[in-house]
């Protein structure tokens, strides 16, 4: 049996980057909301977003408390996880059909900002195309989506200052209707809480202490998310003739309260801002599967990694479900209904499972606040799953295939391991740190590949240093993700790379130290233990990427290089 591995993962992401990533996801909500709600309610639109403005920002808070509780990830799989796992995999699957149907919806909106004629067409190449290059697995999209997030809430701000004085004269209607109408719809608009997922999700990467990082990062943006969504909202009542907007809303504000070249500036910058969110929808449908994977929840291929470090299979799955979804659905109204399902799905459940959670320390009123919560998301789930027949569908779907491949998962002998790489004891670099006054080394070798040349070189400067041991270093390669198991197996793959790296060695007289580490960036990762363990001397061979691969994924070595410190000199063998 393979020895779990803690993964060891830099606490580096800051309140304000937090908060840029979470308006990438959370923002994105008031481009089709609005809309949504005109089409729904007319110009009794305002009174149910201001209820939902109420509903996202109790959310909100019981969003902060999860992070506060579950400061190494605190996304629906694995906080659900501490007290089922059959719960845990459920709202996985949720929160798969969640990210489905953002990639779906939020490329076919961002055609519809762009005012391309036939936008289901154009977002499902985008989706392609998205898929094409995740493949090469990015990992400078993050910053891209930040300063996309940025720019979208000051074009947002600008507006909203623009239609502030017209507010007082805003010709406000009550809602018609019984009171089960009037629920329904604003059950048809509570996708705006979309994309608070993602702030729990970043737990496990925030600078120390996380409670105080996680709440800075969702206040800004809460307050954000809310009130612009809620005043806007009133301010599109004051357009005379509005009818036929669901999918520009914001184009249409701007067009009407400061004139159509802001209109169009609006179009561009949530056009965007619409693809990042569904990059980063297709991104996270990747990471949960790899993750699930990785947990031995789903089969072993959807963490099979190409040659860029990207799982072949699940990054497949990413972009052809949601082009699929396309293809049979492309009404934004239509899409709504899918996507809610999800998103409330795994929502209700994390908050639902940390609310009945009587083994972790809640203040009574937190605990009230989080149940409160879960029941109303309790009740617009079951009136969505009632009156939605194809959500339903599409929830079962989801459902019925991931618990069929977990099944599968199980029962799947995988392929038996030698004993030998079974017996290996790789370390991570907190274990390093502690047999370093046994293995005292300041060399270290970072290996992707039995590159005997390299080991040679290695091995020459350590016996000309007196040294008699020296440490091999390997990144196992993720996929770009803010969440990550906190315990993981090596793959047979780095053990095997590993083992032939001691051996050959062992061969010149020297211990090999076996140093395992996981994640998207292998050059800052090499550097980190480096530091750790305060090398002199880094050891790498030259890159075999692209220039394009370089360029998408980012380059080894110029990261390894950037990182380093400055006392710690970088060796290239070609």
């Amino acid at each position: 049996m393979l020895t779990l591995k803690k993964v060891e993962r830099p606490r580096e992401l800051k309140w304000y980057q937090a908060g840029a990533m979470l308006y990438g996801d959370w923002g994105t909500s008031k481009a089709y909301v609005l809309g949504i709600a005109f089409a729904l309610a007319g110009h009794a639109s305002w009174l149910f977003l201001g209820i939902m403005s109420g509903l996202t920002a109790l959310i909100g808070v019981c969003y902060i408390i999860i992070c506060r509780l579950y400061p190494d990830g605190g996304g629906v799989y694995s906080s659900v996880r501490h007290r089922s796992k059959n719960l845990a995999v459920i709202g996985a699957f949720l929160l798969i059909a969640d990210y489905v149907i953002t990639a779906s919806i939020s490329s076919v909106e961002a055609f519809h900002y762009f005012n391309f004629p036939h936008p289901e067409l154009w977002a499902i190449a985008a989706i392609i195309t998205i898929g094409a290059i995740n493949w090469i697995g990015p990992t400078k999209g993050g910053s891209l989506a930040v300063v996309i997030g940025l720019c979208a809430s000051a074009v947002a701000a600008v507006l909203f200052l623009f239609t502030l004085p017209h507010l007082p004269h805003v010709q406000l209607t009550m809602p018609k209707g019984n009171l089960f109408s009037n629920w329904n719809h604003f059950v048809g608009i509570v996708l705006a809480l979309s994309g608070v997922e993602a702030i729990a999700n970043m737990t496990g990467i925030m600078v120390s202490p996380v409670e105080k990082t996680s709440k800075r990062a969702i206040w800004p943006v809460l307050f954000e998310v809310c009130l612009l969504t809620f005043l806007l909202g009133i301010a599109m009542n004051a357009i005379p003739n509005l009818t036929d907007h669901t999918e520009d809303m914001l184009r249409v504000l701007g067009n009407y309260y400061i004139g159509p070249w802001y209109g169009h500036l609006i179009s561009v910058v949530f056009g965007f801002l619409l693809l990042s969110a569904a990059n980063t929808a297709i991104g996270s449908f990747v990471s949960i599967q790899f993750l699930m994977a990785k947990d031995k929840e789903l089969p072993e291929v959807f963490a099979r990694l190409n040659r860029f470090g990207m799982p072949y299979l699940a990054l497949i799955l990413a972009t052809i479900v949601p082009a699929l979804v396309l293809v049979f659905e492309h009404e934004v109204m239509h899409l709504a209904a899918l996507y809610a399902i999800g998103v409330v799905g795994a929502i209700t459940l994390n908050i639902g499972v940390c609310a009945t959670n009587f083994q972790i320390s809640l203040k009574k009123r937190e605990r009230v606040l989080l149940m409160f919560s879960a029941i109303i998301l309790l009740l617009i789930e079951i009136t969505i799953a009632v009156q939605k027949h194809q959500a339903l569908l599409f929830a079962a779907i989801v459902l019925g295939t991931g618990m069929t491949l977990r099944y599968f998962a199980k029962r799947i002998v995988p392929v038996p391991i030698p004993e030998e790489l079974l017996a290996m004891n790789v370390l991570t670099v907190s274990e390093a740190k502690e047999i370093a006054p046994l293995y005292r080394s300041s060399s270290m070798v970072a290996i992707k590949a039995l590159n005997l040349p390299l080991l040679e070189e290695a091995a020459l400067r350590s016996k000309a240093r007196g040294e008699n041991s020296i440490y091999l270093a390997y990144v196992e390669e993720t996929p770009p993700s803010r969440e990550l198991p906190t315990e993981i197996e090596p793959s047979a793959q780095s053990l095997d790379l590993l083992n032939r790296a001691m051996k050959d060695m062992e061969a010149k007289g020297l211990t090999g130290i076996p140093i395992w580490r996981i994640g998207a960036d292998p050059g800052k990762l090499i550097a980190d233990a480096a530091r750790e363990l305060d090398v002199s001397t880094v050891m790498i061979g030259t890159t075999k990427r692209s220039a394009l691969t370089n360029l998408l994924r980012g380059d080894v070595l110029r990261r390894l290089d950037q990182n380093l410190p400055k006392e710690c000199h970088l060796v290239i063998v070609g």
